[in-house]
């Protein structure tokens, strides 16, 4: 077994091959760029290397810093994680001939499926169901618009070297061919050295299924069951568990050998995952496709040893130093359910837009899970599905930063539970005491998920965003009792407010006397709410509950039952802003105005502000690079049109026209670095 391992990747999963590595009695040596040089997993490790500046192309891209860090560690393998040189075959080359081992599958393997075309190829001879499509190269965008009309659409264009949703456009018509096949090849070319896409059907009501692989090099290959991935944004997963709804054990079989075969063609060991797509119309499973095959740990990796007992970056390491797998087919069982949530540094209130800067607050549920618990001293069984059988794995702290420089994932959110119902609920009470301020995040919309019907009927498909938030997500659907719940909580803590206040004011008489009957506006709704002891009477309707709030907290919980309905047991993240409460739970953020019901009458008569037009403007909505100005000064523009083209955080946006108009003034130039809400033109 290894002595000292070194890690070549950063943030959560630099943190969690630590965790691992640390129970295995290992050392472990980080790698760091400026920007992370406060980050916990340099902290957590035995050693770190400062490798050069913050862009991953001048520090976690360069094999040879990583080389150079073991030498001068003398770490006998690296792990890479995934991202960055995981999947390079001329990373895993050159550490073979300094003699360092590699922690991940053999080279060939990398390379046969590291490339789409090819792989799909050698799927296609393995006997896997391949995705009708055009798996030779691309000449140029009139060839590609001739490919996908004989495709018939719609299509999905994707880079051959791409991965985590980076490189992929869908396409329902030769116009969208004609404007994003360019796009691809450029996003293909700045995120991994590749220019060259390829096209296949899209495959309608479609559910993403993969197979976890893990085999040693002795020739013993296993599939540790599926996981559902289905629920994307842009192609970037979203929630993953494990296993499927839709999965039946006929089903897992088929799926599994054929995975099995195919890792056995390409000469596979490590861990891997084989990615199905498979057509949800059709019951019986039979419908699947391969997509690809990830030569490497991947992100939702949790929720698979949750169910299954086994520590998968441990077993990496073992198979990478010669052992052979102490596990057989029969011994990988389903224990439970288990689900996995992206925290993300993005707000959905902003269509989802990427949100750079600091963490001024960060407090996860619990704290970053640790393989450090015993009894007797030995590993507590089930100790990977957390505390409580809640799991967060971070990489970040309070007070840090979300840099531009890197993916924009916070934390991961895993919980286990007997049942898919019971896991669900767990995720909604952890998100509800998950507290983030200072940039956008995905908290609330990941809440409203795991409340959503269909999702707790498991009915699924990649375009579930698409099609239950339409319109951009506002807030999770907040029942009728919910909101007088909320109501009574907002009069309760005005309440507590201005007792408090009063205390303090130095009346010779002592404290004047608080009012107990309230008018909330909820947003754009009113309740009359009169305050008792354990309980409030909202509308006329009593409602049972209490809450802890006081004054200088943020977090607090509550307890409330409508008129002798259920009990809801809440979680609450309480803010006050100028005059108005602002209490976010369970997928919503709610803004409430308290005022005492004698004044009511004022209220009703002051006026509200007129916010300005900005309609003649396009507004950059997040910080970025401009990498295209699609028009010019004068130039007449129709809804819909592009604009500009922005990335951030390795992702092309376009900014489309939303109104007639002509092009009076343009503020920016190409290349130009953008801060948010900067103005890039006016229409006149």
């Amino acid at each position: 077994m290894f002595a000292k391992i070194l890690i070549a990747n950063r943030g959560e999963i630099a943190c969690r091959v630590i965790t691992t590595a640390r129970k295995m009695g290992i050392k472990t040596v980080a790698v760091y760029s400026d920007a992370d040089a406060r980050a916990p997993f340099v902290a957590m490790a035995d050693e770190a290397v400062h490798i050069g500046p913050s862009p991953a192309a001048e520090s976690y891209l360069i094999a040879d810093k990583i080389i150079a860090a073991c030498k001068q560690t003398g770490a006998e393998a690296v792990h890479p994680g995934y991202g960055f040189l995981s999947e390079r075959t001329s990373f895993a080359e050159a550490l073979a001939k300094e003699g360092i081992a590699f922690i991940g599958p053999p080279v060939g393997a990398i390379a046969a499926m590291g490339d789409k075309i090819e792989s799909k190829k050698l799927a296609k001879e393995a006997g896997v169901n391949v995705v009708p499509g055009f798996v030779g190269e691309i000449e140029d965008t009139e060839h590609a618009v001739r490919i996908s009309n004989e495709i018939g659409y719609p299509v999905m264009m994707k880079a051959s070297a791409g991965g985590g949703g980076k490189g992929m456009r869908l396409a329902y018509s030769e116009a969208d061919v004609r404007e994003g096949f360019e796009s691809v090849k450029r996003e293909g070319l700045n995120s991994f050295g590749d220019d060259r896409v390829f096209i296949e059907k899209f495959i309608l009501n479609p559910r993403h299924i993969e197979i976890q692989i893990l085999g040693d090099q002795h020739g013993n290959i296993l599939y540790l069951n599926e996981r559902e991935c289905s629920i994307q944004r842009r192609h970037q997963k979203v929630v993953e568990e494990a296993p499927s709804p839709f999965v039946t054990p006929k089903m897992r079989k088929a799926m599994g050998e054929q995975c099995v075969a195919l890792a056995r063609a390409v000469g596979y060991y490590s861990a891997g995952t084989v990615e199905l797509i498979v057509s949800g119309a059709d019951p019986t499973g039979e419908s699947f496709y391969f997509l690809e095959m990830n030569t490497r740990l991947q992100v939702e990796h949790p929720v698979t040893e949750a169910i299954t007992g086994i520590d998968l970056v441990e077993q990496m390491i073992r198979v990478a130093a010669g052992e052979k797998l102490s596990l057989t087919q029969d011994d990988i069982g389903i224990d439970g359910w288990a689900i996995e949530n992206r925290v993300y540094a993005e707000d959905p209130y902003r269509g989802f837009l990427p949100s750079t800067g600091r963490l001024v607050h960060y407090q996860p549920p619990l704290p970053g899970w640790s393989e450090d618990e015993t009894v007797a001293g030995k590993p507590r069984r089930g100790v990977a599905r957390g505390t409580g059988s809640v799991r967060v794995d971070d990489g970040v702290y309070e007070g840090g930063e979300v840099s531009r420089f890197y993916d924009p994932m916070i934390a991961k959110l895993i919980t286990w539970a007997p049942t898919r119902d019971e896991a669900a609920d767990l995720q909604i009470e952890a998100l509800d005491n998950f507290r983030i301020k200072g940039l956008g995040h995905n908290v609330d919309f990941l809440s409203a998920i795991m409340q959503h019907p269909r999702f707790r009927s498991g009915e699924l498909t990649t375009g579930f965003i698409a099609e239950e938030y339409p319109d951009g997500f506002h807030g999770a659907a907040t029942s009728d009792d919910m909101k007088r719940i909320l109501a009574a909580v907002c009069a309760g803590n005005e309440f507590t407010l201005q007792s408090r206040a009063r205390r303090i004011s130095g009346q010779l008489d002592g404290p004047l006397p608080v009012t107990s009957a309230w008018l909330v506006k909820l947003g754009d709704e009113r309740f009359e709410v009169t305050l008792g002891e354990g309980h409030a009477i909202v509308d006329r309707m009593r409602v049972e509950g209490t809450c802890n709030w006081l004054p200088g907290m943020v977090q607090a919980e509550a307890t409330g039952a409508v008129e002798g309905g259920a009990e809801h047991r809440l979680g609450l993240i309480v803010e006050r802003v100028g005059n108005q409460w602002k209490v976010t739970t369970r997928g919503a953020a709610h803004t409430a105005l308290v005022i005492p019901q004698r004044l009511a009458r004022h209220e009703s008569l002051m006026l509200e502000k007129v916010p300005p037009d900005l309609s003649k403007l396009l507004i950059c909505p997040m910080p970025g690079m401009l990498v295209k100005l699609h028009v010019a000064e004068g130039e007449t523009v129709q809804p819909g049109q592009p604009l500009a083209t922005v990335e951030a955080m390795k992702m092309e946006n376009i900014l489309r026209a939303e109104k007639e108009g002509v092009i009076a003034k343009i503020n920016a130039a190409e290349g130009e670095s953008l801060a948010v809400d900067a103005v890039i033109l006016e229409l006149e």
